[in-house]
């Protein structure tokens, strides 16, 4: 498990602008590490983890979208039933709220990537066992 910087950007809701959004963080070098797009009704957002925050963070505000930073606990779970209900009992038990995840079990050696916004990182990370 690691704390990683998650980048919010509010976006206009119509074809192209994630091409345009990954385009420019491609030239920059920057990788797109996961993500995830929920819509609304004029707008989108846009929230991920790239492999420099801080860059992209500038390259996305400079370009005049609305970019809101926050810190998510990435987890690599074992790809099999019941990982997900242990790791969200253990959550439960110290009192910690998920605010929403995205993820994938598209890895490789059998392992689920799981990116988790939560109410108290740090008490999350001591329920898992980890400093």
């Amino acid at each position: 498990m690691k704390v990683c910087r998650q980048l919010s950007v509010f976006l206009e809701n119509k074809p192209g602008t994630l091409a345009r959004v990954s385009d420019a963080l491609a030239a920059r070098g920057i990788n797109i590490v996961a993500f995830s797009i929920s819509d609304a009704v004029d707008h989108g957002v846009l929230r991920m983890v790239v492999s420099n925050p801080i860059q992209a963070a500038h390259l996305l505000g400079d370009g005049g979208m609305m970019v809101v930073e926050s810190d998510v606990l990435a987890l690599d779970l074992p790809n099999r039933p019941g990982a997900l209900a242990r790791l969200a009992e253990k959550l439960s038990k110290a009192r910690v709220n998920i605010e929403y995840a995205y993820g994938t079990t598209g890895g490789t050696g059998g392992k689920a990537q799981v990116i988790f916004k939560v109410d108290h990182v740090e008490r999350a990370r001591k329920a898992l066992g980890r400093k």
